[in-house]
């Protein structure tokens, strides 16, 4: 078990919990509401939603790892779920998510291919999210919101990143100029 949680910082568990917490507390409000002020009925009251809600929230543990998996995992647990369960309420967990998904994007890929194709995995999860999001009436109502959410995400990532990079690479002064001064 050591080896799989190998890496992973406080915040990232923080992270986790946080987004698990809100993910279970909405799965229980699809299933206890009435729904009645959703554009779409809420498709089922199974209490499955909860636990397989689980699948999309907790591979963010992962993400200074291998983020690129991270996102691959997140978005086809989504679309499982989503399959699954089809009209509930999700997009209050999972667009904060992939929010927090591309900025680790930004941050913790290495290769321009990496970026792409964690970039397109984040869109795919917003995508196969809000398409059965019961408190959604279309899809291009959320997308203004979405998109360049997870747009300002990945370029706060790319500055921490940029300065990150730019503190490692910069050569330590030497003492002896200090002591001379």
């Amino acid at each position: 078990m050591s080896g799989i949680l190998r890496g992973v910082r406080p915040l990232d568990y923080v992270l986790a919990a946080l987004m698990t917490a809100a993910g279970a507390f909405i799965m229980v409000m699809n299933i206890v509401g009435d729904g009645a002020a959703e554009p779409h009925p809420i498709s089922t009251t199974s209490w499955l939603i909860v636990p397989l809600f689980l699948l999309v929230t907790v591979p963010v543990l992962g993400r200074r790892r291998n983020v690129v998996a991270v996102v691959g995992i997140t978005a086809a647990a989504a679309a499982v779920h989503v399959l699954a369960f089809s009209w509930l309420s999700r997009c209050g967990v999972v667009l904060p998510l992939s929010f927090a998904l591309a900025y680790a994007v930004a941050r913790f890929s290495g290769s321009r291919r990496d970026h792409l194709l964690g970039l397109a995995g984040v869109v795919v999860l917003q995508l196969v999210t809000l398409v059965r999001d019961s408190s959604i009436d279309r899809v291009v109502e959320a997308l203004p919101v979405a998109l360049p959410g997870a747009a300002l995400f990945y370029g706060i990532g790319l500055l921490v990143q940029n300065r990150v990079s730019r503190k490692q690479s910069a050569p330590a002064e030497p003492a002896a100029q200090h002591a001379t001064v």
